[in-house]
């Protein structure tokens, strides 16, 4: 079982589409820490705790896995909304990070369920899956107004409440799908997971996927393998 948090600071759509960008201009990581640097300072003065954001930033994107950063940056290219760019970056986060993917997990398989979701129970459940760590409390914090800033989950009157925008995210852009798909696959536990499970995985909460199976069986990333039953089986490559 992964043991570190990693994922503990709250990063924003636009310091993620700054990042990026800088990425594909192909900028040295001295200069783009220079540019992050002046970026955040009117968002967080501290110095220390703007260094740990853009630590987290550098290694979501300037640190990527070089097939992941090639693929991801290709697309970024072709978006021009924020709404799209979410795709993106969730991807490249859930991909990197366990610890996230183990949260949305769980928001995801209580949204199922209820209507609300509430902090000291993702803490709880959190806790049980990775163990006790005594930085989970803090991380989930930030991460919680890390899923605001994205407008995944929406504050209630009750501060420790909040509502969950389940599968109301789409796109018409097929790639987006695939690589969010693809980006599941690379971080879940398991090898190969039945299509329609890997649709509707609990981490990917927020978004709505449109594509079918030949899609898939279309694209190079995939492996696909029929089952008795008529079973489709996704294995990423």
């Amino acid at each position: 079982m992964q043991k570190s948090v990693g994922l503990s600071r709250t990063v924003r759509i636009d310091w993620l589409d700054a990042v990026a960008s800088m990425c594909l201009e192909n900028q040295a990581p001295t200069q783009i820490r220079k540019q992050l640097n002046e970026l955040l300072e009117s968002a967080q003065p501290g110095p220390v705790e703007r260094q740990r954001i853009i630590d987290t930033l550098i290694r979501i994107w300037v640190r990527a896995k070089p097939d992941l950063k090639k693929q991801g940056l290709e697309i970024f290219r072709q978006l021009s909304t924020r709404q799209e760019r979410l795709w993106l970056h969730y991807g490249m986060i859930l991909a990197q990070y366990p610890f996230f993917r183990i949260c949305a997990a769980i928001i995801g398989q209580i949204s199922r369920s209820e209507e609300f979701i509430r902090k000291p129970s993702i803490k709880n459940k959190v806790a049980a899956e990775m163990g006790n760590l005594g930085s989970i409390d803090r991380a989930i914090e930030r991460l919680f107004k890390t899923l605001v800033d994205w407008e995944v989950i929406i504050p209630t009157a009750d501060k420790k409440q909040f509502k969950t925008q389940l599968r109301m995210i789409s796109t018409t852009n097929k790639d987006l799908e695939i690589w969010l798909l693809y980006c599941a696959l690379r971080s879940h536990p398991s090898d190969m997971i039945p299509f329609e499970d890997l649709k509707y995985l609990p981490e990917l909460f927020p978004f709505r996927f449109s594509i079918t199976i030949d899609d898939l069986r279309k694209n190079s990333l995939f492996e696909i393998h029929r089952q008795g039953g008529g079973l489709d089986m996704v294995r990423g490559k």
